[in-house]
């Protein structure tokens, strides 16, 4: 499986990603692995959305980041209430 993830990190901006392993790569970007990441240190995962393929995965990675900030978070929302 392949997943989409959305991290919160520590300034409170959301970073979209996509991993076979999100624990694995969360950890990563800890370790200041990702551009990103290592000026803005993640504090938690947020969200997380399984695929079978790393296309979709993909495919899904680039719609959540053309969001909005408000829609990542009703995502996000949405995804806790279930």
């Amino acid at each position: 499986m392949w997943y989409v993830y959305i991290l919160e990190c520590r300034n409170r901006s959301l970073y979209t990603g996509v991993a076979k392993d999100v624990k694995s790569r969360f950890r990563a970007h800890l370790n200041k692995t990702a551009h990103y990441t290592s000026y803005n240190p993640p504090k938690k995962i947020v969200y997380t959305e399984p695929f079978r393929s790393k296309s979709r995965a993909f495919k899904r990675e680039a719609r959540i980041k053309k969001l909005t900030r408000q829609k990542k978070l009703a995502l996000i929302r949405s995804a806790l209430d279930r």
